[in-house]
């Protein structure tokens, strides 16, 4: 008979969840008969998992490197008090550090019929949509001996959208666009530009400038000036194939070509332009079409921040047919992608006179600062061969630049740091020749 009843026993202790108590205890156990009454009922009275109900609230999206807080309320509808550790899992990149990720755990005490809520505070190390995964529960008994555990999800997505650094830059863009309004003595003339208004004669104005009869009815010498028009198009082009995924330092060309368009974006709405995207590789990844000044800005951001690139071949055709498509009245196009010989020569070229025959056109492109490093490299036997390796790499993209430029293309070829800020100069320059 007691052979019988530690049978039972062992028995009733196997049907524990797996985990909770480790196998080695089931002999003791089984010849201690109070602690294991203690266990037994320390399970059995410990809150049922299933039953516990969980919801969230909180950001929706956050800039990468940011901080963004999502709340978690725990509702325990049983007659029971719940004592429990919780673990709230996120993709690992939801977190810069360790001690970061450590606040998914929380220990938590939940009376019956009562609700709380704690909150897990994120900060992306990526780009895109992080979604939360699955909460797991233990739940112990009152002695804390044994518990029950379960998992439970609540949905909820994060956006961590494109960090903008460059936008550090947009104040000092935005002096030299006054200045090309014509809110300052410099004063631009050219193709793009209309008259403005009259104003005095200084020293070292261009006298093609002088307004004859305004300066025969004033008796003093008067000059038009001239201001950039407005309302011009432009179409920015992101090319997110195969090279768009190769690193420069710590930072994807794409994500650098990103914080470009973000700036010439942000300096083009503010200059009375009408600023669209299409990325594209070998179809249409995203696409910002006719937007405002105000909401231009934001549907950038959120429309980049998913996109991710594609290790294809970029259709070079197909992505000349779609700008076209895109860009029905005289436009400036701003295409972003690689310098590399083969692509260009064999891509970008072919469909460059369809381009430039209605469009201004300029391509910006990443260049690796470790390139520069290994040409001025010396000292070595490897240093030198370095050094040849990135004075070739250099020659090669300054040809491929150079045959771009003979079809009247525009190029800007600067490093992830100092993409942005050129690309934005390039515009401006541009707009004061009268080229938009």
């Amino acid at each position: 008979m007691a052979l019988t009843g530690r049978t039972a026993l062992l028995a009733a202790l196997g049907s524990l969840p797996i985990g909770i108590l480790a196998p080695s205890w089931s002999g003791m156990l089984a010849m201690n008969a109070p602690l294991t009454l203690a266990i037994l009922c320390d399970y059995a009275l410990a809150t049922p998992v299933k039953r516990l109900q969980f919801t969230r609230s909180g950001d929706t999206s956050v800039r990468q490197g940011d901080s963004a807080e999502v709340q978690l309320t725990v509702a325990n509808p049983t007659g029971r008090r719940l004592r429990s550790h919780i673990r709230d899992a996120w993709p690992p990149s939801s977190w810069s550090t360790d001690a970061e990720q450590a606040s998914s755990h929380q220990e938590l005490t939940v009376p019956a019929g009562e609700r709380r809520r704690f909150s897990l505070v994120l900060r992306p190390t990526r780009r895109g949509d992080r979604h939360a995964d699955r909460i797991t529960v233990r739940s112990y008994g009152p002695l804390g001996l044994v518990a029950r555990q379960g998992s439970h999800r609540a949905p909820w997505t994060v956006r961590v959208l494109p960090p903008f650094t460059s936008r550090k830059h947009l104040p000092s863009k935005l002096a030299r666009l006054r200045e090309l309004d014509g809110r300052t003595s410099v004063l631009t003339r050219g193709e793009g530009t209309e008259f403005d208004s009259l104003r005095d004669y200084v020293p070292g104005d261009d006298t093609r400038s002088i307004d004859w009869r305004a300066t025969a009815r004033q008796n003093r010498v008067a000059v038009r000036t001239w201001r950039p028009e407005r309302d011009r198009h432009i179409l920015v082009v992101l090319d997110t194939g195969r090279t768009s995924a190769g690193r420069v330092g710590d930072v994807p060309r794409l994500d650098a070509s990103m914080e470009a368009v973000l700036l010439l974006a942000a300096l083009a709405s503010r200059a009375g332009d009408r600023v669209d995207l299409l990325a594209y590789d070998r179809r249409t990844r995203a696409q910002v079409l006719g937007r405002t000044a105000g909401d231009v800005l934001p549907a950038l951001v959120n429309a980049l921040a998913p996109l991710e690139p594609a290790l294809v071949e970029t259709d070079a055709r197909g992505l000349g047919a779609t700008a076209l498509k895109n860009a029905p009245r005289r436009s400036l196009i701003v295409l972003l992608t690689s310098l590399d010989a083969a692509p260009v020569e064999e891509g970008i070229l072919p469909v460059l006179p369809q381009l430039t025959k209605r469009h201004t056109v300029l391509v910006a492109s990443v260049a690796d600062p470790r390139i520069q490093q290994l040409a001025t490299a010396r000292g070595t036997v490897d240093s030198v061969y370095e050094a040849a390796a990135g004075a070739q790499e250099q020659e090669q993209r300054r040809r491929t630049a150079e045959k771009l430029t003979r079809h009247g293309v525009t190029v800007v070829d600067a490093t992830p740091d100092d993409l942005a800020p050129a690309l934005a100069d390039a515009y401006l320059a541009l707009k004061a020749a009268g080229r938009l």
